[in-house]
């Protein structure tokens, strides 16, 4: 017969209860109910940040979570369990619904823990563990200015993200001496911090918070710490850990840890046989794990004994791997060297922003653990390694190569070894899935086995290990086109195609998508094709390159005037002031030394366009896949330290380069000594002065991955570095992948930094007069964009004002006031594309 589980709660973990066991129940031997506290079905708690990027709550749904056409799963979103008969296995609803149940899954998570401070509950005070609670603090967020987060561990930093992309002033206040101390050490607590702070945040550590201080209006006005500082504030979001949320079970008369949670055995069982205990509400030996990992190992154990198997919890990897403010942060095994006589191997590089340690055993041949802030590459490869030989010298695993030519990579892996953590999977299944099963791609595999769709971290050793297993890549572009994007670029380069509709009536098949459309529109852009939005060419462009503006989440549109190093007069900062007041635009002076005009809506770019032409001004390529900006400090002109005029370097390149479209954006900079003001290292391509003329740097930034530019050539004149940048750029424009940064151009490169040396120093292909004739060619075919659009009454007609705009009956348009200045609040549009 039927018997019939109950699951109370439907996060992550209580979700994946129903689908290992669905999974298993060929038989259809067990009925089950799913009562939500939550409104919504289950999502991705773990990637909650990324809601702040668009604010859809879809976008974090886990698959299948409605079990829409699973006749055995109901689903009851938002009536959770609220008391529980041990007797008579029902349990009672918030709705007062009874459920019998033959067997009872308690999947109820945790709650945020908030200190028990003086004002914690006053207005503006939130969490940050639910959509719900973004909710609250985004709508917040509207008339506050400061926010103070307390506590700097991972959701805490994670909560921080959420304030600052809100254009919220944030500080971090921990009680530990570091950031995320339960995963990093006093080294990589160092280098976080000052990764973090770099991005305009406040940390407060060693310190705790003593008062929330209620402002004039009751609420949130000051956060007291008890070193006897204060902070002035408008917002206080509380991520000082978490708790069980163990009340349900304690009411039902079920053992409850030491510390919390709801006591299990190996089998996840509690003290009553019907009832199970999952996730972060479980206590196992004496722990609480919060991580998905062991909770999704646990809903496999209670799947198997519900179907009669005796499988037991398999112990739990605590690894974690995440990018918190933009800073890739791991930490594997042992990583505080606790084991008796560990041996800590450190490499650190304030400079780079990269920090690596390995705890080895005493002998220095077992890898026990370790802690890796900046540069996390190495993660996916020495996690699963915990615990067994190593490959190599310890030292050269944790060299600013990472491991590179010293024989560590997939085939260093035992076939036992977990490649996801996540779901368990090893490296011999995933082999199987691949040779045996047919699996030619990671989606595939993700399929097959369930790697790669938890947190992500291991999906570049499905690639490593697709290869490994001989299966070869496909570098299509997409479905209409078998060829990659430099192949695209060869072939309008050698025959002469300069439209969309014959690249594709010759070498593709179908109408095109969004990948080939804007891909193939740049390669046109980067040969030369005339103005992005001349006849065809119009219809290809994303949203941005479609109106020369760059789109906000509001859907309103940025101007960003070029400003060629910088440097400005004072009659044309008059101008972009007089503009945005006759606009009403939000200024910013952006960190690439240009000023950002944000809040124009389509109809008004062209008359904003005309004033900054008129004056002078040109478009800085903001919203396009080419050069942004080139940056420079002060140089000779000012500074005493200058050794160079860096200024003039920057205009010179920045007037060279403006306008040159590429695979993706590029962003440079000129610093006239190796004090290093303008940041040249962290760019696409930068320079640094010395006493005997220029270094040149290549593959910095790396846009998600962020890494520091490596050493092309030193102590070059002006005229041979502006001949390697020329060179430089040409050679990416045409061989680089779609969307594919510098960094990452290089880093796929057979050969990297050496095959590029070889190519535009050395000239091993004999292709350098080429690249330079073809720049050569972009300087003097050069444009501006805006003035384009300007002098054609052709293309000025697709600026006209849309439906709701300012001043039309229907005009859906709203504002707040941000630190005294008018931002647009919703345009009442749809979601746009962007690339």
């Amino acid at each position: 017969m039927t018997r019939t589980l109950v699951v109370a709660g439907h996060g992550m973990v209580g979700h994946r209860v129903v689908q290992a066991l669905r999974e298993r129940d060929r038989t259809g031997s067990w009925r089950i109910v799913v009562l939500a506290e939550e409104s919504r079905p289950a999502y991705d708690r773990v990637a909650l940040s990324s809601y702040v990027d668009g604010w859809r709550a879809d976008d974090l749904t886990l698959p299948g979570a409605e079990f829409a056409d699973d006749e055995l799963v109901e689903l009851r979103l938002g009536d959770p369990v609220r008391r529980v008969d041990r007797a008579a296995r029902t349990v009672v609803t918030s709705a007062g619904v009874e459920h019998r149940y033959d067997a009872l899954v308690l999947a109820t998570g945790s709650r945020p823990f908030v200190p028990p401070v003086p004002g914690h509950d006053l207005p503006g005070c939130h969490v940050y563990r639910t959509i719900e609670d973004l909710d609250g603090i985004r709508a917040d967020t509207g008339s506050s200015a400061v926010g103070v987060v307390v506590g700097g561990g991972l959701l805490g930093l994670e909560a921080a993200n959420a304030l600052r992309l809100l254009g919220v002033d944030t500080h971090v206040v921990e009680l530990a001496p570091r950031l995320m101390p339960l995963q990093v050490d006093e080294g990589g607590g160092a280098l976080l911090r000052r990764q973090v702070e770099r991005l305009g945040l406040t940390v407060h550590c060693g310190v705790s918070t003593k008062e929330v201080v209620a402002g004039p209006d009751g609420r949130v006005g000051a956060v007291r710490l008890a070193d006897g500082s204060t902070l002035d504030a408008d917002l206080v979001v509380f991520s000082a850990g978490i708790r069980p949320r163990d009340d349900l079970a304690a009411a039902a008369g079920l053992a409850i840890g030491e510390r919390g949670g709801v006591v299990v055995d190996d089998g996840c069982r509690t003290a009553d046989p019907h009832v199970y205990a999952v996730g972060e509400c479980a206590c196992l030996d004496g722990r609480v794990y919060g991580l998905v990992g062991p909770g999704y190992a646990m809903a496999e154990v209670v799947a198997d004994r519900l179907l009669g198997g005796a499988a037991t919890f398999p112990g739990a990897d605590l690894s974690t791997k995440l990018k918190l403010l933009g800073v890739d942060v791991a930490s594997f095994g042992d990583a505080h060297a606790v084991t008796d006589r560990a041996l800590e191997v450190v490499h650190n590089d304030p400079i780079s922003g990269s920090y690596k340690k390995l705890v080895v055993s005493d002998d220095a041949r077992t890898l026990l653990g370790g802690v890796l802030v900046g540069d996390a590459s190495g993660y996916a490869l020495l996690r699963p390694l915990v615990g067994r030989p190593l490959p190599a010298d310890p030292g050269a695993l944790v060299a600013p190569s990472g491991g590179a030519g010293v024989g560590v990579g997939v085939g260093a892996l035992p076939d036992d070894a977990q490649v996801c953590s996540c779901h368990a999977v090893t490296k011999a299944t995933i082999a199987d899935a691949i040779t045996g099963g047919g699996c030619a791609d990671v989606a595939a595999i993700k399929g097959c086995t369930k790697a790669g769709t938890g947190c992500g971290s291991c999906v570049p050793m499905l690639r490593q290990l697709l290869a490994d297993c001989g299966v070869e890549q496909s570098s299509a572009l997409c479905e209409h086109f078998d060829h990659s994007r430099a192949e695209l670029f060869e072939i309008a380069r050698s025959t002469g195609i300069r439209t969309f509709s014959q690249l594709i009536e010759r070498h593709g098949r179908g109408r095109g998508c969004d990948i080939c459309k804007p891909t193939v529109a740049s390669v046109l852009a980067s040969l030369g094709g005339g103005h992005v939005l001349d006849g065809e060419q119009a219809a290809l462009q994303d949203t941005n390159d479609h109106f020369l503006a760059n789109i906000q989440r509001n859907g309103t549109y940025s101007v960003v005037p070029r400003i060629p190093g910088g440097e400005i007069t004072a009659e044309k900062l008059i101008v972009i002031g007089e503009v945005a007041k006759d606009f009403g635009l939000y200024t910013k002076i952006t960190g690439a030394q240009r000023i950002d005009l944000l809040g124009a809506t389509v109809d008004q770019l062209p008359k904003i366009w005309r004033r900054l032409v008129d004056a002078g001004f040109e478009s800085g390529h903001a919203y396009g896949k080419a050069l942004r900006t080139v940056k420079s400090c002060v140089g000779t002109t000012w500074c005493r330290y200058g050794v160079q005029d860096s200024v003039s370097l920057a205009i010179e390149l920045e007037l060279r380069y403006r306008g040159l479209r590429a695979p993706h954006k590029l962003k440079s900079a000129v610093s006239g000594c190796a004090r290093e003001c303008a940041e040249a290292r962290g760019k696409d391509f930068g320079i640094i002065a010395t006493e005997q003329g220029w270094n040149l740097y290549v593959g910095g930034n790396g846009g998600f991955t962020p890494r520091h530019a490596e050493l092309l050539v030193s102590d070059v004149d002006a005229a041979e570095l502006i001949r390697l940048i020329d060179r430089f750029l040409m050679f990416y424009v045409r061989t680089a992948d779609r969307l594919q940064r510098t960094a990452t151009w290089i880093e796929a490169m057979d050969g990297g930094l050496d095959h590029l040396r070889a190519v535009i120093v050395d000239d091993s292909l004999g292709i350098c007069a080429e690249l330079e004739s073809a720049m050569a060619r972009h300087v003097a075919g050069y444009a501006d964009e805006w003035r384009g659009v300007l002098d054609d009454p052709d293309k000025l007609a697709r600026f006209s004002s849309f439906v709701n705009a300012p001043g039309t009956p229907d005009a859906t348009i709203s504002f707040r006031e941000e630190r005294g200045q008018r931002v647009p609040v919703s345009l009442g549009i749809p979601e746009v594309v962007r690339q």
